[in-house]
């Protein structure tokens, strides 16, 4: 069932603003950047206007989950304090409206895609939205700590979208970093909500750290870090990339490996415990940032 609407503030006029705010850029940014790189590490390069037209796709689908997202938890998001002025929940927008964008953005993505570059590529997407807003958002997170778990494939799916779109198939490459991604994806989370926790709780929202407590999601952090480890520096040794890719993975894998041992093998809860986990939150974004632009530089420059 969904949240009920009169449980939100009153609604008053929204603006444009409002609408790209459902959107959730920070996350878009993160998603269009992937998209992109894996449209770029491609061996086939794309026509330009094609290219941009993915790029457009996967930012517009993006987006649409986002509006979904925040459609059906805007009664979490009111409990919240890093959520609690969003549209819905702060009164400035009504829920039918916001379903409405997103059903749109999320159709419109999928229908470009396939009839101006590819049905792969728009199947990839496809998938991606319903898993991020079914898969994940509907179903796993109101029931499970391991939502994060299995919801993170929904952000692996952009550069096998991106890869797909440039050559119309997918190879080895793509799918490893997907397993990268979506490895990434819980000591990224699990960091952020260690020090987030109050808002989960009082939202009600199984987390990892509500449910089993933070030295148990400590650990979790830590563990997920191994095998994400093993995905990010092997396609350098398989010959997928090249020493450019290879270095940047090794040193910065290193760094990711050391951080999370340090939240993960820790049982106090200090002011350094605190510092250490928004130190590794705050690095992951940037790893994956660097780490897939590695992967271009090394594809471009080393072919």
């Amino acid at each position: 069932m969904t949240p009920a609407a009169s449980t939100l503030s009153p609604v008053l006029p929204a603006d444009w603003r409002d609408f790209v705010a459902l959107t959730k850029p920070r996350v878009m940014t993160l998603v269009v950047f992937t998209g992109l790189c894996g449209m770029l590490a491609a061996p086939v390069m794309i026509n330009p206007v094609l290219g941009f037209v993915t790029i457009l796709c996967i930012a517009v689908g993006a987006g649409g989950c986002g509006a979904l997202n925040m459609w059906y938890e805007a009664d979490l998001d009111r409990h919240m304090k890093r959520t609690r002025n969003r549209p819905l929940p702060a009164g400035r927008m009504e829920r039918p409206a916001a379903l409405q964008f997103g059903m749109t953005l999320c159709v419109a993505s999928v229908l470009v895609l396939g009839l101006a570059v590819n049905v792969l590529a728009a199947a990839i997407l496809a998938l991606s939205i319903l898993f991020y807003v079914v898969v994940y958002t509907i179903w796993l997170k109101r029931r499970t700590p391991q939502n994060i778990v299995i919801g993170g494939a929904a952000g692996a799916f952009p550069a096998l979208i991106g890869w797909a779109a440039a050559t119309g198939r997918v190879d080895a490459l793509p799918v490893l970093m997907f397993a990268f991604v979506f490895l990434w994806t819980p000591p990224h989370f699990w960091s952020l909500a260690l020090f987030v926790r109050p808002d989960y709780a009082a939202a009600g929202v199984p987390m990892l750290p509500v449910v089993a407590g933070e030295d148990a999601t400590r650990r979790q952090v830590f563990l997920y870090t191994l095998p994400m480890a093993v995905a990010a520096i092997a396609p350098w040794p398989l010959h997928e990339t090249g020493a450019i890719y290879g270095g940047a993975a090794v040193v910065l894998t290193g760094w990711f490996l050391y951080l999370a041992i340090r939240v993960g093998l820790s049982h106090e809860r200090d002011p350094a415990q605190m510092i250490a986990e928004r130190r590794l939150f705050r690095f992951s974004i940037l790893y994956l940032f660097v780490m897939f632009g590695a992967l271009v530089a090394d594809r471009l420059i080393l072919g």
